[in-house]
């Protein structure tokens, strides 16, 4: 079974330093008929402003993920940690007991898109942590490329929930599946371009829930960036 959640349907908010979409409830918006999906809780697709951003604020018992699709952004934490994020990089930010963070646009000139994933973790107040790791086009063109994992196999970053991540670059006509036991579900969600999803025609921004599938199936329709959530 595969449920198509179209983007053009997600919440949405225009702050004008900030313009956001939401795939499931989130802030403002909320819809009880999408509040996740197993463990995935949010994906955001936000835009920020030349020199705007998200000032410090706090997290718990959550993992985050932040996969940044074009420009630069800058994360300082209470842990101590501090770098820009990059198209390429992906970041895992477990907040466990609690951390503080602020996400700013590193550029005075230059929007900054990227999509701020959370997921809920396995067990409630671990230590806090922070991991950062880049995947380049070449690592995923025409496959899945783990990026994130319980184990942080094949160098993906590690996320203490019961869920792969996985990321794919796909030209028109490329192929790339992963196979899904009938304890899994999966959830697609299309960063930029057009690909089908077990025959389904997704554009940019939409997001598919597939449960009894022996496989999710994706093939490139239109230069497409994809990301592959594999979850309990």
């Amino acid at each position: 079974m595969i449920t198509i959640r179209r983007g053009t349907e997600r919440g949405a908010a225009d702050h004008g330093w900030l313009d956001t979409k939401h795939t499931f409830s989130f802030a403002d918006y909320y819809d009880a008929r999408h509040l996740g999906f197993r463990q995935l809780r949010v994906i955001n697709e936000d835009r920020v402003m030349p020199g705007q951003g998200f000032g410090t604020h706090p997290h718990r018992d959550m993992e985050i993920v932040s996969y940044v699709l074009a420009g630069g952004l800058q994360h300082k934490d209470s842990m101590g940690n501090g770098s820009v994020i990059k198209p390429g990089d992906v970041q895992r930010m477990s907040a466990g007991t609690g951390v503080l963070h602020s996400e700013y646009n590193a550029s005075t000139t230059d929007p900054v898109h990227f999509l701020q994933i959370w997921l809920l973790p396995a067990q409630q107040a671990i230590a806090p942590g922070y991991e950062q790791k880049t995947f380049s086009d070449a690592e995923k063109r025409g496959r899945l490329r783990l990026v994130a994992s319980p184990d942080g196999s094949d160098g993906s970053v590690t996320i203490h929930t019961d869920a792969k991540l996985y990321a794919a670059v796909l030209g028109p006509g490329e192929q790339a599946e992963l196979p899904l036991p009938k304890s899994r579900h999966a959830w697609v969600h299309v960063a930029r371009g057009q690909v089908k999803a077990n025959g389904h025609l997704l554009v940019a921004g939409d997001g598919a829930a597939l449960s009894d599938e022996a496989k999710v199936t994706l093939e490139g329709v239109e230069g497409a960036e994809v990301l592959v959530f594999d979850l309990a």
